[in-house]
């Protein structure tokens, strides 16, 4: 059975987690997760045990229990959610063009919106991205000045 375990105190170590649900009988394996960027605990960890009996015995006796100075939270892991592809993707960026926000765009990204569509683009401001490369079409997002419509002067560039 995989175990949760919330509220782990940030200086614990996978192996100190490990023996602590080693009372309650074998343990599997039992993991800390790390931040990717900082490199430090997250909080919380998963302890997989061989046995369910033993493994809802140790959820009973550690959950709502002090240790490292931290009130453990400690329940059944419920299964990883399928949450699907994800929207978007890539896009956006691009190296220094001057007088111009956005850059020359770069990535593909899904979806033909002003925020890159479909080819790149790149990243909006007041003129938006100029041109993807992935599809080859002109995909220029943005406000691009007085449309044509009207009487009125959009000219944003004075205030």
């Amino acid at each position: 059975m995989n175990i949760y375990v919330a509220n782990i105190s940030y200086s614990a170590t996978d192996g100190q987690l490990e023996a602590l649900f080693a009372q309650y009988g074998a343990v599997k394996s039992a993991k800390i997760i790390m931040d990717r960027m900082s490199g430090r605990s997250r909080g919380f960890g998963f302890v997989e045990m061989d046995s369910d009996d033993e493994a809802k015995t140790a959820i009973a006796a550690l959950n709502g229990q002090t240790w490292m100075e931290k009130e453990l939270n400690v329940n059944e892991a419920r299964p990883k959610e399928d949450r699907g592809p994800r929207p978007g993707g890539g896009g956006g960026g691009g190296g220094f063009r001057p007088r111009r926000e956005g850059g020359y765009g770069g990535g593909y990204r899904s979806g033909g919106d002003s925020r890159g569509g479909s080819g790149g683009g790149g990243g909006g401001g007041f003129r938006g991205g100029d041109r993807g490369g992935r599809t080859g079409g002109s995909d220029r997002g943005g406000f691009r000045g007085n449309t044509g419509g009207g009487d009125r002067d959009y000219n944003r560039d004075s205030d």
